[in-house]
């Protein structure tokens, strides 16, 4: 204390201070610790007398010989060695003072860090990280088998956890892999301070280990690496470098021109610029180099004034800069030879929309980096970190229409999937945000409880939101806490009650105690207007919005949506049946950003669960020419006609899959009022129509099925597909079709002359008031039927040579696969040039939500694989299942 005290008093009285004196008083602190270390250790072992520690200062030991020109310096080691056979010597001597011949006592060497003594023996420091450098020093001094390196993490980490929530220890790298880490920013270790043990004979491994969880093994820094040449694990980690600037010096005169190279760099270096990244393409036309931002300004005034000749005769035309700018840098011993690595690094930086400046990589292949705008950095970092399998890809998911079957189908069964998802794919459904319609109804008012415009969100602040999604419990709860919330706000309201002191109090303890869940979320305003504020994440790449309603108000928001990046994967067809201008606004929208541009899903809206669109593009793809499809669609009039005219051998055929499938067949009409029905024996019309309402097989009006609405609108979605030029719309299919509910609509021209047009029945009222017609009008059709071995079935058309669209109720053969589908199915056939005789058919239960919800989970997830690359993997299979396992 009392040599700082003299060292301060003569800096103060002389007003002066130089680095030597500052080297100085810094490397008390190591001196104390190191001594209250030692004490500490011997205090401890005190009962054993086999341990003695021996506190050593390193300015007796380590020796360096500085150059003061360039300000760095080198261990000397010759000297350091001799002083160390010194001390050890002189440590025993001491021992076997105390101890005599006792050969059962180890002496441990307490050394300080981070102070040195140069060559004149004058006291210095080792700068930046000296303690672990002194502890690398030590350990060849000793010919040490391990030098372990005690810090604040678990190890060296793939990414920054701060950055990327998902990066992991890497438990073994290569000491060149550690270099290049430590050089682009991983602060767990200093590249100076891993030459010792590189220099070392034999090399010393280093570990890094945590002080506070010395149990963990850490990471181990030697020659090999865990790194090998298989493309999804050839990259150890990546790391950034902020705070850069990018400058291009560009020009049609440098093309061919010797030395232009050299002046720009010499110039860089007599002002001081440390260039940290060179990109020169071929041509020669420019040279682009990254240096620190703060040192850009100066940067580019020493290269105008050094070829301001050049500028003025316009053979440079340009010297820019960019600010502030980020790079970005994928390490790994395993990229070298391994094809395809700088494919799948930049493929992902696209994918997650990140514009790459400038590229660098060594002939080494050992690292590859890119130059990228700061504020996409962390972004990217994710997007990089996920393509190497280093951690998993995060899709943030919202959810339109929780209050429908489909939406809660849809919600559980992401949460059900979600750690699966992970393990077999790396692809994580981070469900964000979930919302009712999100809007006014389609009469235009708004519902009463005013959910409509509220959303749940998760919340952004909480420590664990990257890990954590919306499940079913946590939204129901939190409704349940606002509806409540809200209840004793009214009631507060009715009373007249000011918030005093007293309700404010009665609000806080309303609010105890708060389940855990509910921190995760909150319930905010707003509904669909403000659904990407927060859905969209600068730091997520990919963003969706699942559609599970019949809203059209929800399908006017789809090309905003696409036209922001986000995929929409949708069950409600009224985007792609709704008014031409919405149609053509999707058309425009799904391009808008070329290759970049957001996907919109619309499998569910053909036919639900049944891969329709998928067949149809599939045939399209592979040069076949589509003539005609038609088809069962609707899955409620399936059921309908099938009760009010059941083909024969129903129950034959039920009993045969009910033998030979082994218990896998099952009736599912689990809601109907007679389990054991016997669907052999047909039913009035009305009847069929009370049934599949019962069922859920309808529309919440189920008109629109019987005025085929629904079909209808299926017909334009494949119609969309196909490419037929014809104008059409809803109205014009559904005047043209055979429909079971119409009235007759007399219209008038302005010259008196009167015309007549089918109007379907608006009401169920009005349905209730003609039920016993229409049952006698079916029951004479069935029964005409009949007569010619047949049975009325509800069919859709379209006729790609004529683009004719139709519905219509045909009386089809007993044996004929329209007549055999099995209630509640649908089935469409695809008639093209490579199937003329026997067309191509998709058949099955088209509806249910949870049928429907794992449709829309599948073709999401279908095209995130196409995205990120598929998992090496292998499929294994099981006495009761097939998945998908890792084939390490």
């Amino acid at each position: 204390i009392n040599d700082i005290i003299d060292i301060l008093k003569t800096v103060s009285l002389l007003k002066w201070s130089a680095s030597r004196i500052s080297e100085l008083v810094s490397g008390y602190g190591e001196l104390w610790s190191t001594q209250i270390l030692t004490a500490l250790l011997q205090f401890r072992y005190q009962n054993q007398q086999q341990h003695r520690f021996v506190y050593v200062d390193a300015r007796n030991l380590v020796t360096v010989e500085e150059d003061d020109v360039n300000g760095n310096f080198e261990v000397a080691w010759d000297i350091s060695q001799a002083k160390l056979k010194t001390i050890m010597e002189s440590a025993f001597e001491q021992q076997q003072q105390r101890e005599g011949d006792n050969t059962d006592t180890f002496v441990h060497l307490v050394m300080t860090g981070y102070v040195a003594v140069n060559t004149e023996g004058v006291a210095t420091t080792l700068q930046r990280d000296g303690s672990d450098y002194s502890a690398s020093i030590l350990g060849r001094l000793l010919k040490a088998s391990a030098i372990n390196i005690w810090t604040d993490v678990d190890g060296v980490l793939s990414a920054d956890p701060r950055r990327v929530p998902q990066a992991h220890v890497i438990p073994e790298v290569s000491y060149n892999e550690a270099m290049e880490l430590a050089y682009f920013g991983a602060k767990v270790i200093h590249p100076k301070t891993m030459v010792p043990a590189i220099e070392a004979d034999p090399k010393i491994p280093i570990f890094i280990r945590n002080t506070f969880n010395s149990t963990f093994s850490g990471t181990r820094i030697y020659t090999s690496s865990t790194t090998h040449m298989e493309r999804d694990q050839c990259v150890c980690g990546f790391s950034t470098i902020e705070s850069v600037a990018l400058l291009n010096v560009e020009g049609c005169g440098m093309i061919g021109v010797q030395g232009v190279a050299k002046r720009l760099f010499a110039t860089l270096q007599s002002i001081g610029v440390n260039v940290i990244l060179i990109s020169q393409a071929s041509s020669e036309h420019s040279i682009s180099f990254a240096c620190e931002e703060r040192q850009a300004h100066a940067a580019k005034e020493a290269i105008v004034e050094t070829f301001a000749k050049e500028l003025h005769l316009k053979h440079i035309s340009a010297v820019e800069v960019t600010a502030p700018c980020s790079i970005i840098a994928a390490v790994g011993d395993g990229m070298s030879s391994t094809t395809g690595v700088a494919g799948l690094f930049f493929s992902a930086l696209g994918d997650a929309h990140i514009n790459v400046l400038a590229i660098a990589q060594g002939c080494s292949e050992r690292n590859i980096s890119a130059v990228i705008y700061t504020q996409e950095s962390t972004r990217a970092l994710r997007a990089v970190h996920a393509a190497f399998r280093l951690s998993h890809t995060t899709v943030r998911v919202g959810i339109i229409g929780i209050d429908e079957e489909i939406g809660q189908s849809l919600l559980k069964l992401l949460e059900s999937q979600r750690q699966k998802l992970i393990h077999t794919f790396d692809i994580d459904f981070q469900v964000c945000a979930v919302l009712k319609t999100g809007g006014a109804a389609e009469g235009g008012d708004k519902k009463s409880d005013g959910g409509s415009e509220k959303m749940f969100v998760l919340n952004t602040d909480h420590r664990s939101h990257n890990k954590c999604s919306i499940t079913k419990q946590l939204y129901d709860s939190a409704i349940r806490e606002e509806n409540s919330l809200s209840d004793f706000s009214d009631e507060v309201e009715q009373q007249g009650e000011s918030l005093s002191k007293v309700t404010i109090e009665k609000l806080d303890n309303h609010h105890q105690p708060i389940d855990q869940p509910w921190e995760l979320g909150t319930v905010v305003e707003g509904g669909m207007a403000s659904l990407l504020d927060h859905l969209i994440s600068n730091d997520c790449a990919h963003t969706v919005v699942f559609d599970c309603t019949a809203d059209q108000n929800v399908a006017n928001e789809h090309p905003r949506w696409l036209e922001a990046g986000v995929h929409v994967v949708t069950a409600n067809s009224k985007g792609l049946s709704g008014p031409r201008k919405l149609r053509d606004a999707i058309d425009r929208a799904e391009k808008c950003h070329g290759k970049r541009s957001a996907n919109y899903l619309r499998e569910v809206t053909a036919a639900g669960a049944l891969p329709v669109i998928t067949t149809l593009r599939d045939l399209l793809s592979s040069g076949d020419q589509i003539r005609r499809i038609d088809g069962i669609l609707s899955v409620s009039l399936s059921y309908i006609m099938h009760r009010v005219a059941p083909p024969p051998g129903v129950l034959e055929c039920e009993l045969y899959d009910q033998l030979s499938s082994g218990g896998a067949f099952r009736r599912s009409f689990s809601k109907f009022p007679a389990e054991d029905e016997d669907f052999s024996r047909s039913c009035s019309f009305s009847q069929a129509v009370k049934e599949a309402i019962a069922l859920g097989l309808m529309e919440k009006d189920p008109l629109k099925d019987l005025s085929n609405e629904y079909v209808a609108r299926i017909l334009m979605v494949l119609a969309k597909e196909l490419g037929i030029a014809q104008p059409y719309d809803l109205e014009q299919i559904q005047l043209a079709s055979d429909m079971l509910m119409v009235s007759v609509e007399t219209l008038s021209d302005e010259e008196g002359r009167t015309s007549f047009r089918k109007r379907s029945i608006d009401g169920i009222e009005e349905y209730e008031k003609v039920s016993e017609t229409l049952d006698a009008k079916m029951a004479q059709r069935v029964a005409d039927a009949a007569k010619k071995g047949c049975v009325p079935r509800h069919v859709a058309n379209i006729d790609v040579a004529t683009g004719e669209i139709s519905v219509r109720i045909n009386d089809v053969p007993c044996n004929h696969i329209f007549a055999t589908t099995p209630p509640s199915c649908a089935v469409i056939r695809f008639f093209t040039h490579r199937h003329k005789r026997y067309p191509l058919v998709v058949q099955g239960p088209a509806e249910g939500s949870d049928s429907t919800a794992s449709a829309l989970l599948a073709e999401l997830l279908h095209l995130m694989r196409n995205k990120i690359g598929p998992k090496g993997g292998a499929l294994s299979r099981t006495p009761t299942s097939a998945f998908l396992s890792d084939s390490g």
